[in-house]
């Protein structure tokens, strides 16, 4: 099957953009970017969305969920992408504890980000439960994108990474936050971990793009961890994990002929001195 690009000549991935691609069925290409280097590799790709997301707890800081990074730590990672990017629409995740709860604190938090890095749009995790906090926001017009399914900040409430709305009374609480998110003004949702089938059904009912990881192929469109699909990261082996490359193993190889080089007196050589 020919890969369709109908809107690869934009100049600007806004929301607006991101519908019209679902409308006409073109599917919709998300990766994430914590920093610089790789935001502007992946802006030269014409990815259309990077999400700076709160996986940098795991992939840069080294903690094991998401919850301990913060609000100051997300928005240093949101400028550095957003100083590479001119054509990709930019979102990033209110960490937790900055939106939960407290629908006030919850567009203080999203207007620093949105201020202080120039994002083009937050991410939130969560439902009904976080409901007045997504209509605060959207209220001052900043963009939000939802999360559903498996939210891991939520991680200690479920006590694991299983596949989520595998039960009738779980996959109806889904479809309804989800329709409950477009009608508050979500201009996308994520869908992690859930039944394939399930995600078919939600990106049918709803007319804002649904973008999965690990919800099945007829979602519009699709997201992972860089660091994850490009083998850095190897720890980390979920079923829709796809992964595109084996870097981790390039650059020990790169580094061990590095070291050799210097103990054995071949680095640097003439050419490469002054």
């Amino acid at each position: 099957m020919s890969a369709s690009y109908s809107f690869r000549n934009v100049t600007k991935v806004t929301t607006h953009v991101l519908q019209e691609m679902k409308s006409k069925g073109e599917k919709i290409a998300m990766l994430t970017a914590y920093d610089f280097s790789f935001a502007k590799i992946l802006e030269s790709t014409g990815i259309d969305i990077i999400l700076v997301g709160d996986s940098a707890s795991n992939v840069m800081a080294g903690y094991t969920s998401t919850l301990p990074i913060t609000l100051n730590e997300m928005i240093y990672h949101a400028s550095s992408v957003v100083r590479a990017v001119k054509r990709a629409l930019v979102v990033v995740d209110l960490p937790f504890g900055t939106y939960q709860g407290n629908s006030k604190e919850a567009l203080n938090s999203a207007i620093r980000i949105m201020k202080e890095s120039g994002a083009d749009a937050v991410k939130m995790e969560g439902g009904k439960e976080i409901i007045e906090s997504v209509d605060r926001i959207l209220s001052a017009g900043i963009p939000v994108m939802g999360h559903l399914g498996l939210t891991p900040q939520s991680i200690h409430k479920f006590g694991t990474y299983v596949v989520r709305a595998t039960n009738e009374s779980e996959a109806a609480k889904l479809v309804e936050d989800a329709h409950l998110l477009e009608k508050a003004g979500c201009f996308a949702i994520v869908l992690e971990k859930i039944p394939a089938k399930l995600g078919g059904q939600v990106a049918r009912e709803l007319k804002i793009p649904l973008i999965g990881i690990g919800a099945g192929a007829e979602v519009d469109g699709q997201v992972l961890v860089l660091h994850d699909m490009l083998g850095i990261t190897m720890e980390f082996s979920p079923r829709f994990l796809r992964r595109y490359h084996n870097l981790s193993e390039e650059i020990k190889g790169a580094v061990d002929s590095y070291i050799n080089d210097i103990k054995s007196l071949n680095f640097p050589n003439e050419r490469e001195q002054y």
